[in-house]
């Protein structure tokens, strides 16, 4: 079969042959319609993510780790987490029959694959992590990102009253809807942050870290220590592209009711994972989540990887 391959963790994959999967007992082999590029896959590719098991290298592997595609029995699926080496960006893949989740009719294979990808990390986060409840306000920090983007998406569905965004992206955060607050991660950020916080903030979702969580949570626990005590603030870490470690300062938990949480593989488990893509795509034709798509044919797949553009998700179609 046709399949994008990482020889090496220092190379983009490239397009060739490699083995056809068999089936095996509690497996299914998926034909894939449609598999994503996302950071976590080029991530592991990499063999940066804490996840990646780096012996793969040795042989060469397929990566990508979800994707839409019909199981043996013709059935459109959304899976996750493919056997190695097959991962999900090739003709076909290796998937355990509990790791897929249908896909509802009229939703095409692109969008499907581009809006759990993306959106589910915010989906398990509040649903899962952080346990979000109707009425509460979000924080959203480096929302111009397509999870971002989704992440405002399902925080409003799920009942948020108040959003409140950040980014650097001007034109982006101006695109998102009047009841969004936005903050440009400018040298003006601190005084609206603390002005956001002041208010009152009971989750925050941040996929940045680095320089920009260190800014959110300060202006989060500036001025804190009431004896009356602090309301409780959900800080839930999703992502680290802005940089992967910050200063904390002692006084801010204990001062506040900052509490900082991690949402991902292994704070969550698969099958929590797979069972909140099943929910997430049960919803997506009623709640009209949506995100840009750029499809490209597999054997594209080396410019597809280089391709660093956040205006859209690329899904590979084979």
């Amino acid at each position: 079969m046709h399949a994008a391959v990482v020889y090496s963790f220092d190379t983009a994959p490239v397009f060739g042959r490699y083995e056809e999967p068999c089936e095996t007992e509690g497996h299914t082999v998926v034909r894939v319609l449609a598999a994503p590029i996302s950071p976590i896959v080029k991530s592991l590719a990499a063999g940066k993510h804490y996840t990646a098991a780096k012996a793969l290298a040795v042989q060469g592997f397929v990566p990508g780790i979800d994707g839409v595609g019909l199981n043996s029995k013709g059935e459109r699926v959304y899976f996750m987490f493919p056997t190695p080496p097959f991962g999900s960006m090739a003709e076909k893949s290796l998937v355990a029959t509990a790791a897929t989740v249908p896909v509802p009719e009229g939703v095409e294979d692109g969008r499907a694959a581009a809006v759990v990808t993306a959106g589910l990390s915010s989906w398990v986060a509040l649903t899962r992590r952080a346990k979000f409840l109707h009425g509460e306000t979000v924080l959203i920090n480096g929302a111009t990102g397509s999870a971002g983007s989704l992440a405002v998406q399902i925080a409003l569905h799920l009942g948020a009253d108040r959003i409140i965004v950040t980014g650097r992206n001007l034109a982006k955060l101006a695109s998102f809807p009047p009841v969004v607050e936005k903050i440009a991660l400018d040298e003006h950020a601190d005084t609206a942050l603390r002005e956001a916080f002041s208010r009152g903030v009971d989750v925050v979702l941040d996929y940045l870290w680095g320089e920009p969580a260190s800014r959110v949570i300060a202006a989060a626990t500036h001025g804190r220590g009431s004896r009356s005590g602090e309301p409780r603030l959900r800080y839930v870490q999703l992502g680290s592209i802005a940089g992967e470690s910050i200063p904390l300062a002692a006084h801010a938990f204990r001062s506040s009711g900052l509490e900082i949480i991690g949402s991902g593989i292994g704070s969550l488990s698969m099958s929590e994972l797979i069972a909140g893509a099943g929910e997430l795509l049960a919803v997506l034709p009623a709640a009209g989540f949506d995100t840009p798509v750029k499809n490209v044919l597999l054997r594209d797949v080396t410019d597809a990887w280089n391709d660093v553009s956040e205006a859209y998700r690329i899904v590979l179609r084979p």
